[in-house]
């Protein structure tokens, strides 16, 4: 009689645990994690903001966004519009909460966890901000700036009319307020370098009139050039945006300048193969799992999408739209890949389990960009 009765209290107790934790969120151990789209509108100074699938609102009054980009760090938003306004802002609230002018021309910058750095057209300098975009440095260089990024105490950046590659140095790195000097530059690295990536300890860019990439090992200071095999270059009419080349699955991606084709390497710059395509391809993006690859074009190829088996290096799909796409975006977390549709002034989402069209949201106005945001519900 004891043992039943000890039995029945225990099972009351852990019955009655096991409502608190399910109504209490502190005790709660899962958490779903829920995926906002913003979505540059190309001619109308705003964000569209998509969730669940669904056009929301839009984020307005944000300057020129022919060139608008956004990124975020924690639960901080930031934009940057092509005339130069950086702006930070909540999205979770969906609210601008402050803005400050670098430039009347800018497209490029980067975001750590106690600055931001902007890399200049019409000033012709680096700047470097505080989180509140506050202006702590700048750092002159006559030359329009490209290819901003971050790699431990190290800002890197690409002087596109000096043919030159900076490297600054945070010599006060791990304080509450960064402090950088040049630590060194790299010149005659190659024509008119236009845009870059980084990848663990290397940085890496391209060129607009040499047929090769540059590659500096940020270990060792050392730069060195890795030769493209280009057929009979085309005009080029929308440059390829290096900062969307794809790593991973051991392979490196990148889009050729004035060829049809992506070029396939290994992680140490060994040529694979090249990688014909439909046309001039613009942006490389790959998959959450690395095992496709999505390829935009410029030119007569601008509505066509082809998606790439990164194993076979084989194309595997094709979608063409009633208009021009600007950019694409997979998701982190559902099976869809985000296609801007500029012309028909709409979203279309492909569902990349079975390779078909899944929905078009209509109402986003010239769309371009689009960035994701996760927030936890």
């Amino acid at each position: 009689m004891f043992l039943k009765k000890l039995l029945l209290a225990t099972t009351t107790v852990l019955l009655t645990l096991s409502c608190l934790n399910a109504s209490d969120p502190e005790h709660t151990t899962t958490h779903r994690i829920n995926e906002k789209v913003f979505v540059v509108e190309r001619e109308s100074s705003s964000l569209a903001i998509i969730e669940h699938s669904l056009p929301k609102s839009h984020l307005e009054n944000m300057h020129n966004m022919n060139h608008g980009v956004v990124k975020f760090e924690g639960k901080d938003g930031y934009i940057i519009s092509r005339d130069g306004w950086i702006m930070k802002f909540d999205p979770e609230k969906e609210v601008k909460l402050k803005e400050y002018r670098t430039s009347k021309s800018a497209i490029g910058f980067t975001i750590a966890k106690n600055f931001l750095a902007v890399a200049n057209y019409a000033k012709k300098s680096v700047d470097i901000l505080d989180r509140d975009l506050n202006p702590l440095q700048s750092f002159e260089t006559g030359s329009k700036n490209v290819g901003i990024k971050t790699y431990k105490e190290y800002l890197i950046f690409s002087q596109m009319d000096n043919d030159k590659i900076t490297v600054l140095k945070d010599m006060n790195y791990g304080k509450a307020l960064p402090k950088f000097v040049i630590y060194k530059e790299f010149k005659d690295v190659g024509i008119m370098p236009f845009d870059a990536m980084i990848k663990d300890d290397k940085y890496i860019n391209g060129f607009f009139q040499s047929p090769w990439f540059g590659v500096v090992n940020l270990k060792t200071m050392k730069f060195e050039k890795i030769h493209l095999k280009l057929g009979d270059r085309q005009p080029v009419l929308k440059v390829p945006h290096f900062g969307f080349w794809s790593i991973g699955g051991g392979k490196i991606f990148i889009p050729a300048v004035g060829d049809n084709k992506v070029f396939a390497y290994t992680p140490d710059f060994k040529f694979i193969k090249a990688i014909k395509t439909e046309g001039l391809p613009v942006f490389t993006a790959l998959s959450p799992d690395k095992k496709y690859l999505a390829v935009t074009f410029s030119g007569k190829k601008f509505p066509v999408i082809e998606i790439v088996d990164t194993k076979t290096l084989k194309i595997i799909k094709r979608f063409e739209f009633n208009g021009k796409v600007l950019h694409v975006r997979w998701s982190n977390i559902k099976p869809n890949l985000y296609v801007s549709v500029n012309d028909a002034n709409k979203i279309a989402i492909i569902n990349t389990k079975k390779w078909y069209l899944s929905r078009e949201l209509f109402g986003i106005k010239k769309p371009s960009g689009i960035f994701l945001y996760e927030e936890q519900e």
